[in-house]
């Protein structure tokens, strides 16, 4: 499992004091990095080789500003070119909201799916979630 800790901005809340629903997806794709970097070491676009599927997002309490984020990222599902990474948001020791985000390993050149490598995917099964 990966974690980062995020310091909520201001601008990160809404109308209602908490932070707005629409920011989840954006610290979930941040706390993605360490995956990104299995399949693009350099981050470069020049040399990317994934693409989002599907994301989803569970809310599940309020998310407060001034308070200490936690993001915890695993993978739920390793398929042939495909895998869904599961995360959560931490705050005060509660889970405040879940998601998954499913990831495919793209040839951009051929416009298909390719195969996991078998060295990317050894690293993925350490970060494997089990129930």
């Amino acid at each position: 499992m990966f974690v980062q800790h995020i310091e909520p901005r201001f601008t990160d809340t809404d109308a209602l004091g908490h932070i707005n629903n629409t920011v989840i997806p954006v610290w979930f794709e941040g706390a993605r990095e360490p995956i990104f970097k299995w399949f693009t070491p350099t981050l470069s676009p020049k040399e990317w080789r994934l693409i989002l599927a599907n994301i989803s997002v569970n809310f599940l309490a309020q998310i407060y500003y001034g308070k200490t984020v936690e993001i915890r990222t695993s993978l739920s599902r390793i398929g042939g070119s495909s895998f869904t990474v599961f995360q959560e948001v931490w705050q005060d020791g509660k889970c405040c909201a879940n998601g998954e985000a499913v990831m495919v390993h793209f040839d951009y050149k051929k416009q298909k799916s390719a195969q996991i490598p078998d060295d990317i995917r050894a690293q993925m099964q350490q970060h494997l979630k089990v129930e």
